[in-house]
């Protein structure tokens, strides 16, 4: 299968990088930590990837940017929910560090994103373009 713009996109490489590392981390949890904070951490590091998709294959840069905004939402929900599962011993200093890297850069490529929606520019680099 041909992959679609949006998956060229580094950003959504990113929120997809983001999103399976939390899925491995929640995946280990006791099911009472699962089935509270892990279902709502998957939930949001999961939208950031899936708004940027559908934002992506919306035909106005008004309907993109309303859709990266919303990623960008999630991108916060899902830091809220890392500090929570953090502060109740859920998750380790070793695995926010891990983590952490991807948290600093995704609000920036989303923002940078939004910027060229307003300027006019549609076309973000994909991955094997900043490289």
């Amino acid at each position: 299968m041909s992959r679609t713009n949006f998956e060229n996109l580094e950003v959504y490489q990113k929120a997809e990088e983001l999103a399976d590392a939390v899925w491995h981390v929640v995946a280990r949890w006791d099911s009472f930590a699962k089935y509270t904070v892990g279902k709502q951490l998957v939930r949001a590091a999961d939208s950031i990837s899936a708004n940027i998709a559908e934002g992506d294959g919306r035909g106005t840069a008004k309907e993109r940017a309303y859709f990266f905004k919303v990623a960008r939402g999630s991108l916060y929900e899902t830091k809220n929910w890392l500090r929570r599962a953090h502060r109740r011993g859920l998750l380790s200093d070793e695995q926010i560090a891990g983590i952490k890297p991807l948290l600093d850069a995704l609000p920036k490529m989303l923002n940078a994103y939004l910027r060229k929606l307003r300027l006019g520019s549609t076309s973000p680099k994909t991955h094997s373009e900043r490289q």
